[in-house]
């Protein structure tokens, strides 16, 4: 194990969005940053490309976080390139476009999917994670959750039980992580990002969020403050949802 004398954050779902601007974020902190994807490649290897400009070493791990094996596998990877880690931040999720009223179309496989990924693979990443986490001077969980987990409004019904769960989750391992670990959650309301407008070509962000104290959706970098926040400016705060919205659940 080659211990890196810089910190290590490692950031699921980082090929594109939320993850891709915090793991950037990171690199210009003077983090040296573990990049993880399940299918966007090419993506991924751009986001690689931009850590390293910004001075960062990065690692490339391809990993399905709702899987088990590919979880282990990927820490494997993290503690023989990185042997550290001080901040984990469980970005990557999954959804399908169903319209809540439309209960025949949440089949099994696309509900098993979303919970799979969006609650399991969290829990999976901080139980693979928890020793490299709690061996540093004070790490830091933050999970990317969402206010479909608080409103119950969201792409299905499936995402906004996954997110909810998230969410209770995240103060379950506060007080499990505590007190050298500190574990929140960011809720953001929609974001202008590849994974909505392609996802479903028929919501128009900007009239959604027309009417919202702030009337415009968040852009990724408006999260990664939150997460920037969690990570590196506080040592008090735990077990906290943080809601960036534009003041939709206000």
């Amino acid at each position: 194990m080659n211990a890196s004398s810089r910190r290590v954050a490692l950031v699921t779902g980082s090929a594109t969005g939320v993850g891709r601007a915090c793991a950037i974020r990171f690199a210009k902190l003077g983090f040296d940053v573990v990049v993880n994807y399940s299918r966007s490649e090419t993506d991924a290897h751009e986001t690689v490309r931009l850590v390293e400009s910004a001075g960062a070493r990065a690692l490339l791990v391809q990993a399905d976080v709702g899987s088990e094996a590919d979880v282990v596998k990927m820490f494997t990877a993290l503690r023989a390139e990185m042997g550290r880690l001080d901040v984990l931040v469980n970005n990557a999720a999954t959804t399908n476009f169903i319209a809540h009223s439309d209960l025949d179309s949440m089949t099994d496989d696309k509900w098993d999917r979303i919970l799979a990924v969006n609650l399991k693979g969290p829990f999976l990443c901080v139980k693979h994670g928890a020793s490299l986490l709690r061996d540093g001077d004070g790490g830091a969980v933050v999970n990317i959750s969402s206010v479909a987990g608080i409103a119950g409004l969201g792409s299905c019904i499936a995402y906004c039980a996954s997110k909810a769960g998230l969410n209770t989750m995240t103060k379950s391992l506060a007080r499990v992580m505590a007190p050298k670990v500190r574990v929140n959650a960011v809720c953001p309301g929609p974001i202008d990002s590849r994974w909505i407008r392609e996802g479903n070509k028929d919501w128009d962000l900007e009239k959604m969020t027309a009417d919202y104290p702030i009337p415009r959706p968040s852009q990724p970098d408006d999260i990664a403050d939150a997460v920037i926040f969690f990570a590196t400016g506080t040592s008090m705060v735990t077990g906290q949802l943080m809601v960036i919205d534009g003041g939709r659940t206000m």
